[in-house]
């Protein structure tokens, strides 16, 4: 048996109904608002755009994320002391 990559951004919601459904509800009523003022010529850009927004809505938070690595002691990097104690130390010689 062999593992199947995960996609981290599946593909959004086509059809403004899915779209509409995938949206959180705060978000709701302003995307239908979007779509019934949409032209003929406009309607494929609103939609593009909201597609994107659930993408974002879906993805947690980096700043939420960092902050909790940082906190688990598991964010990659050297802490900010660190750093400039070996940029002191690395001027000073």
């Amino acid at each position: 048996m062999s593992a199947q990559p995960v996609d981290p951004f599946p593909e959004p919601p086509r059809t403004p109904d899915d779209v509409a459904a995938a949206l959180p509800p705060a978000q709701r009523m302003e995307f239908y608002r979007e779509i019934g003022t949409a032209t003929e010529e406009t309607i494929s850009g609103v939609l593009r755009r909201w597609r994107l927004r659930i993408r974002l809505y879906q993805t947690p938070d980096p700043g939420e994320r960092m902050l909790r690595e940082h906190q688990d002691g598991t964010r990659p990097g050297l802490p900010a002391t660190a750093a400039l104690r070996t940029a002191t130390e690395a001027r000073g010689r």
